[in-house]
């Protein structure tokens, strides 16, 4: 048996939104602009509801560490090789049986989030393990493994948190040896008979890196609505930006307008009229804008069509320090009916060009590239974009915007040292090559955390 601390804050409630269903062929002969290139690419089937394929599981959000990729689900997670970006493979999988599974990846540390209450009633059922540790009944929070072997990870701690945790983001502060991870609370289960009214905070968690199985919990950071995603840059911006609720609370971490990477200090907030479930927020290298992005009926529902409002289909861009508004960017290729998609998870290029661009998966309507160098006229110069997925008998999904869906497509695309990883929820992961000039001279990466930019550019 496995030797494991379990640490734990108040317990809560975490929402289950069920997602996911059958792969298909790849990214290969998707529809695309000529300078979307696509490499190589892990066929691995993941399904929510059809057991043909499989059980209860999807691709979610992933990190990078050198020549190796992290690939979350929401039955555990994998570690890719990617030292050839037309022939990835599989170096292990590891079992930990709980949604969401968001990563976090700091050298030898891995953090998995975890956010259903184990055991309730629900899709996930009873008797949950992870590493093969049984998880107690009610428990939800983050667990924090030992990738050393990267072909055995072990579990070393779990940390249970007030309302389980939907994200992750690692803020590494090295002059005190730790890392932090501000963890974003769910939303309610209506399996939790006592929750709390809200949970406007996000949770703030410290890992000794040389003792990673002693966590300390530290605090919850108010933050007004809850954390959907919270967007962090370092270096000589020290801003933290919390995307949820109606739109963006910004903090400092430190310097002249006070807070600190353990106890941010909230300096303004942003609400985007029509925005109710605010969902990915980052900032371009010099942390002049933040790009904030929303996820109207949680990513189930055709909100993409040209019927549909611009408000639910856009990016919107804020003055890093004022967060006065300065422009929007809306999705210009219509999706069906029977495609989810709504904006999803995105990073920004590190270009120290004094250029914009950022990359983003949005479900079905794929990964794509925009420049908003000049944020009140961003325009899209790249995407890959894939049919609609087959329509499955008795989907609960996209039929109150739409006429049913299967609900799939990228969940998370990054920009990684020159390349794009699309972390595909039915599919497994696409690697693409964008050859546009826009991102000329891009940075490489020792390592990436999408949510978290470790140093600012001038």
């Amino acid at each position: 048996m496995k030797r494991l601390r379990w640490s734990s804050a108040v317990l809560s409630v975490a929402l289950l939104v069920g997602i996911g269903l059958p792969a298909s062929a790849g990214h290969i002969n998707d529809p695309r602009t000529d300078n979307i290139n696509p490499l190589g690419h892990i066929e691995e089937p993941r399904s929510l509801i059809n057991p043909a394929i499989g059980n209860i599981n999807v691709h979610t959000d992933i990190a990078f560490w050198r020549n190796r990729a992290f690939q979350g689900s929401w039955r555990g997670f994998n570690i890719r090789n990617i030292a050839s970006s037309r022939n990835p493979s599989t170096v292990s999988s590891t079992s930990c049986e709980g949604p969401q599974g968001d990563l976090v990846v700091w050298r030898n540390i891995l953090v998995r989030t975890w956010d259903a209450p184990a055991g309730n009633p629900g899709p996930f059922g009873s008797g949950l393990t992870c590493d093969g540790v049984p998880v107690p009944v009610g428990w939800e929070g983050i667990h924090i493994f030992d990738v050393r072997n990267l072909e055995d990870p072990e579990l070393v701690a779990a940390v249970q948190l007030p309302c389980g945790s939907h994200t992750a983001s690692g803020v590494p502060d090295l002059e005190n040896n730790r890392l932090l991870i501000y963890s974003s609370p769910s939303a309610h289960s209506a399996t939790n008979p006592n929750p709390p009214a809200t949970c406007d905070w996000f949770d703030i968690v410290e890992i000794p890196l040389d003792d990673p199985g002693n966590p300390t919990y530290v605090r919850a950071a108010q933050s007004m609505h809850t954390c959907h995603d919270v967007g962090v840059i370092l270096g000589d911006v020290m801003r933290a930006a919390c995307a949820g609720g109606e739109g963006v609370r910004v903090f400092s971490l430190g310097g002249p307008s006070g807070g600190s990477l353990d106890d941010p200090a909230l300096l303004f907030s942003v609400d985007e009229p029509g925005v109710t479930i605010g969902h990915s927020a980052a900032w371009t290298w010099d942390g002049e804008v933040i790009v904030f992005g929303h996820e109207p009926a949680g990513g189930v529902q055709a909100r993409c069509k040209a019927s549909d409002s611009a408000t639910d289909k856009s990016y919107f861009f804020y003055d890093g320090d004022t967060g006065a508004k300065l422009g929007q960017w809306t999705l210009p290729r219509p999706q069906t009916g029977s495609e989810n998609c709504t904006l999803h998870n995105l990073n920004v290029v590190p270009l120290s060009s004094g250029r914009y661009v950022l990359v983003h998966g949005s479900y079905q309507s794929g990964t794509s590239v925009v420049d908003f160098t000049d944020p009140a006229n961003a325009v899209e110069v790249g995407w890959s974009d894939p049919p609609p997925l087959p329509v499955p008998a008795g989907t609960p999904f996209c039929l109150v915007d739409g006429t049913g869906c299967d609900v799939g497509g990228a969940w998370s695309s990054y920009w990684y040292n020159g390349l794009i990883y699309e972390t595909n929820i039915t599919e497994g992961l696409n690697i693409f090559r964008f050859t546009g000039d826009e991102t000329a001279g891009a940075l490489r990466l020792d390592h990436l955390n999408p949510q978290t930019q470790e140093f600012s550019l001038p």
